[in-house]
């Protein structure tokens, strides 16, 4: 009974998987990030310190307001909208990191709604320079 009770236990811990987290290490830099739009490829490139980031997609610039809710959580909000949609905060968590690598969620902030959906996206970021 005893030998069993070791052999589930055992195999529960080398089981769990824990994720690396040293989000202070992206907190601030240079990143690249890439995902699908409509089919296509698009690249976006980011430079952020502790309270802005500044994008670059598709030819054009937008900078946002950063604040950090705790090392891995950040909420982002454009310092221009050009539309509703663009006045609307988006929250990102980091999940995970490795090297210069971090993954990601994000997704819009709406107010609790029992009625809202929240659309979370996962992306992978790379570190290209402090």
């Amino acid at each position: 009974m005893r030998l069993a009770v070791l052999f589930i236990l055992l195999v529960a811990l080398v089981g769990c998987e824990t994720r690396e987290r040293d989000c202070a290490n992206f907190r601030t830099g240079s990143f690249e990030f890439e995902e699908f739009v409509n089919g296509e490829l698009k690249k976006t490139t980011f430079v952020r310190n502790d309270t802005l980031e500044v994008d670059f997609y598709d030819q054009k610039v937008d900078s946002f307001a950063v604040r950090w809710i705790n090392d891995c959580e950040y909420i982002v909000r454009s310092l221009r909208p050009n539309s509703l949609a663009d006045e609307r905060a988006v929250h990102f968590k980091i999940l995970s990191t490795e090297g210069n690598r971090y993954t990601f969620e994000y997704a819009m902030v709406i107010k609790k709604n029992k009625s809202a959906k929240r659309f979370v996206k996962k992306g992978t970021a790379i570190k290209v320079s402090d």
